[in-house]
C-alpha cells in the first residue's frame, strides 16, 4: 500500500516537473518570436542559451516546492477532482504572479500592454497542461479506488448488526468510497455477527490501539448500538493516540440533531471526528517556518546561551541542560531539553510541580523562568521534529495519568507536536499543582480546535510580550 502511494505521488511530481517545464519553455518561444519582433521590428534568429537552461531547471524546483507547501502530494488517496481543479487555480496564480514579478518585469517591450498578454499567457501555458496531466491522475486514482482496487485499511468497532447493517448500505454502493476492511474489534465481547458475513475478529475493545498499529488501520468506523453510546466518548479518547481517521455510525437521533453532513449523494451517512486540524497547506508551511525560526533564534541566542551557559555552572553544581523524558504527538516520547533552573537532586521524592517560592529553583533559574529563557534549548527540540514552536506544553507520563483521571479529554492534545509556549501557557505559565493543569487543558483545547498560522502569531506576539516584561510564572 504504501509503495503504491509512493509510486502515486512520484507521478504527481514527474507529471508537475514536464508541465512546467514544457510551459516555459513555449513561454520563452513565445517571448522570443512574439514580443522582441514587435519591440524590436525585426525577427532576430534565436537559440535556447544558458539563461533558458539555467531557468528550465529552477523553473520545476519552484513549482514542485510550492505545490509540496500547498499539500498537493499529501493524501495522494483523497484527492478529487474538484479539489484538483480548485487547488491547481489558485496554485497557478500565486505561481506565476511570483514569476512575473521575478523575471518577467523588467523586459524589454513595445508597451505596457505587453505585460498583460505575458503574464496571462504564461498563465494559460502553464495552467492547462497542469491541470489536464493532473485531472488524469487523479481521475485514474478516484476511478481505481471506486472499483477497490485500492483504498484506505478500515476496521468496525462493534460487530453487532449496526455493523452488520452499515457494512450492507457501504457494500452496495455503486462508487466505492474505498475501505478495505481487515476485520473488526469487539466492543461488548458478544456483538459477533459480523463474522456471520465473513469478517475476522481482530480483539477486543481494550487493545483496540494495538490492532490499529498492527494492521496499519487507516479509517475507524465505530458502530454500536443505541444503548451503548457512552462507550463513544471514551473510544474517542482512546483513539487520539493515533493518527486514523475516525467515523460513527450515526442513530436517528443523531440525523435529527444535525450532526450527520453529508458530501456524496450516494454515499452512507457517517459522523466524521476527527477532520483535518489545519489544511494541509498550513500544516507544511508551519513545519517550515517552525525550522527557519529555529535556526534564527539559534543564531541569534549563541551570545545569551554563552553567558547563561556560564552563569548557571557558577551559581550552582550540576550540568548546564537538564533533560527529562515527556510525551509528544501521539504518545511518542522525547527527551525535552531546558536550561537547568533547580538544585540538583530536587526529585528525589519523586515528581513534584515547582511553585512560585520554591526553595528548590536556583536564583539564575527564577531569572530564567520569569524571562522563559530556560526553554529556549527546545528549538534544538523543534529542529529534530519532536516539537513546534507552537503548541500544547509537553508533560510527564506521570502527570498525564493524574490529568487524565480528571479530565480524559486531555487525550486530544496529544493530537498535535508539543509546542516551546501555548495559549495555556501564556495564559497560566508554569502549573504549580493538577488543578491548574486541568485548567489550563481548556486554552490548549480552544488551540488545537482553531488552529492556524495566524493564531500561532498571536500566540508567539504575547510570548514575546512576556519576555521583555519578564513576567513569566
Amino acid at each position: 500500500m504504501l509503495k503504491n502511494k509512493a509510486k502515486r505521488r512520484a507521478l504527481y511530481i514527474l507529471s508537475d516537473a514536464f508541465t512546467a517545464m514544457l510551459a516555459w519553455s513555449m513561454f520563452y518561444a513565445f517571448r522570443k518570436r512574439i514580443l522582441e519582433p514587435e519591440k524590436f521590428g525585426i525577427t532576430f534568429e534565436w537559440q535556447f542559451d544558458t539563461n533558458f537552461y539555467l531557468a528550465l531547471a529552477f523553473i520545476p524546483l519552484f513549482w514542485i516546492s510550492l505545490y509540496t507547501l500547498s499539500g498537493m502530494y499529501f493524501n495522494i488517496y483523497r484527492r478529487h477532482r474538484l479539489k484538483e481543479i480548485s487547488q491547481v487555480t489558485t496554485i497557478t496564480i500565486i505561481g506565476v504572479t511570483l514569476l512575473f514579478f521575478v523575471f518577467i518585469l523588467d523586459d524589454s517591450i513595445p508597451s505596457y500592454k505587453s505585460y498583460y498578454r505575458s503574464y496571462f499567457t504564461l498563465l494559460y501555458l502553464h495552467f492547462i497542461p497542469t491541470l489536464v496531466a493532473r485531472f488524469l491522475i487523479t481521475n485514474n486514482t478516484v476511478k481505481r479506488i471506486h472499483s477497490r482496487k485500492i483504498g484506505f485499511k478500515t476496521i468496525y468497532v462493534g460487530g453487532s448488526q449496526v455493523a452488520v447493517d452499515n457494512f450492507k448500505e457501504i457494500d452496495a454502493i455503486k462508487n466505492y468510497p474505498g475501505y478495505i476492511f481487515e476485520g473488526y474489534v469487539s466492543a461488548n465481547g458478544s456483538d459477533d455477527l459480523l463474522t456471520d458475513i465473513g469478517f475476522k475478529k481482530l480483539g477486543a475493545i481494550e487493545n483496540l490501539v494495538a490492532v490499529i498499529k498492527q494492521y496499519d488501520i487507516e479509517e475507524v468506523i465505530i458502530a454500536v448500538e443505541s444503548s451503548e453510546h457512552q462507550k463513544i466518548s471514551k473510544l474517542l479518547n482512546t483513539l487520539q493516540e493515533t493518527d486514523v481517521r475516525i467515523k460513527v455510525v450515526p442513530d436517528m437521533y443523531d440525523i435529527m440533531a444535525g450532526s450527520v453532513k453529508m458530501t456524496s449523494i450516494f454515499g452512507s451517512p457517517l459522523i466524521e471526528v476527527n477532520p483535518q486540524l489545519m489544511p494541509s497547506w498550513q500544516v507544511v508551511t508551519k513545519r517550515v517556518f517552525d525550522v527557519g525560526a529555529s535556526c534564527f533564534a539559534i543564531a541569534l541566542l549563541i551570545p545569551v546561551y554563552l553567558t547563561l551557559m556560564v552563569l548557571i555552572k557558577l551559581s550552582s553544581k550540576g550540568p548546564i541542560f537538564f533533560k527529562q523524558e515527556r510525551i509528544g504527538k501521539f504518545k511518542k516520547p522525547f527527551n525535552i531539553i531546558k536550561f537547568r533552573t533547580m538544585y540538583i537532586g530536587s526529585e528525589k521524592d519523586g515528581p513534584q510541580l515547582s511553585s512560585a517560592h520554591d526553595p528548590r529553583i536556583t536564583p539564575i533559574g527564577r531569572f530564567l523562568r520569569k524571562t522563559r529563557l530556560d526553554e529556549t534549548p527546545q528549538f534544538f527540540n523543534v529542529l529534530k521534529g519532536d516539537m513546534s514552536i507552537v503548541g500544547p506544553r509537553p508533560e510527564r507520563q506521570h502527570y498525564i495519568n493524574l490529568i487524565t483521571a480528571e479530565a480524559p479529554h486531555y487525550a486530544y492534545l496529544l493530537k498535535v507536536k508539543p509546542g516551546i509556549t501555548s495559549w495555556g501557557q501564556v495564559k497560566y505559565g508554569y502549573a504549580e499543582n493538577v488543578d491548574q493543569m486541568v485548567q489550563r487543558l481548556k486554552y490548549d483545547l480552544l488551540y488545537i480546535e482553531n488552529m492556524s498560522l495566524a493564531l500561532d502569531i498571536k500566540i508567539m506576539f504575547y510570548t514575546v510580550l512576556i519576555i521583555l516584561k519578564g513576567a513569566g510564572k
